[in-house]
């Protein structure tokens, strides 16, 4: 079995993010980035299945400018056996992202997909199910818990309610909570091994699909600051504060 695993290099989520002062985005620069925590648990995950035997080949892919090949060092640190750098300077929208994977899919032929449940940085949390769409593979989100069968996967996924347990059929989309395990630290031996595995370099824009971005960005924009609270002198005050200011009861 083959298992492609989606990572993305994000900002650090310890670092306070600024926005840019003519408001186009973000500071980036001298800040630092860290692969998207979901996608740890992913490369996790799939590097525990190859340890189980149950998988013969882990691949990590990212998309993203130069320095994104860190977040693919990292992944061949902690068990990885190649990556696949697909390098563009240019933010791409999810969909865009799922073509180009689906276009890694077909060269690949991975078994499994693994890859974070969500960005932290834009939050989307589609590019899973895109993927799935367009290869017309079952998927398998938010999962907590993975059980690989013989041609199946047994995914503990949480929902509203709680959590459901759903029968998949391979090939499929794994799309990976927090909660699914606990992410390894890279040792220093594997981090020095790691500079030896290859990575293949692809240019996003060579792949042959449609990238152009579908949603403009007008501008950023700093949360408006949260307002001081007030004390109440008793319940009833409570109440009627509820009632005839905040008008919630």
């Amino acid at each position: 079995m083959k298992i492609l695993v989606a990572i993305k290099r994000v900002i650090d989520y310890n670092v306070q993010i600024r926005v840019k002062e003519d408001e186009t985005g973000v500071h980036t620069d001298n800040v630092k980035m860290s692969t998207n925590p979901p996608d740890d648990n992913a490369i996790e995950e799939a590097v525990k299945l190859k340890e189980a035997g149950k998988a013969k080949e882990v691949i990590a892919v990212t998309i993203g400018g130069e320095k994104s090949q860190e977040t693919v060092r990292k992944a061949l640190a902690v068990g990885a056996d190649r990556g696949i750098h697909v390098k563009s300077e240019n933010y791409i929208e999810p969909l865009g992202i799922s073509k180009i994977l689906k276009k890694i899919v077909e060269k690949e032929k991975p078994d499994l997909v693994f890859m974070g449940k969500q960005a932290i940085d834009d939050d989307c949390n589609q590019t899973g199910q895109m993927l799935s769409a367009i290869l017309g593979w079952s998927q398998g989100t938010f999962a907590s818990k993975i059980e690989l069968k013989d041609k199946s996967l047994h995914v503990t996924r949480e929902v509203d309610e709680g959590l459901e347990t759903i029968e998949i059929n391979l090939p499929a989309i794994v799309t990976c909570d927090l909660r699914l395990n606990e992410p390894r630290y890279a040792s220093l031996p594997n981090i020095m091994k790691a500079k030896k595995k290859p990575i293949e370099q692809l240019i996003a824009k060579d792949l042959g699909v449609d990238i152009s971005n579908r949603i403009q960005q007008i501008k950023v924009e700093e949360p408006p600051k949260r307002k001081g609270g007030i004390k109440v002198s008793s319940v009833a005050e409570l109440i009627s504060k509820l009632k005839n200011e905040a008008k919630v009861i």
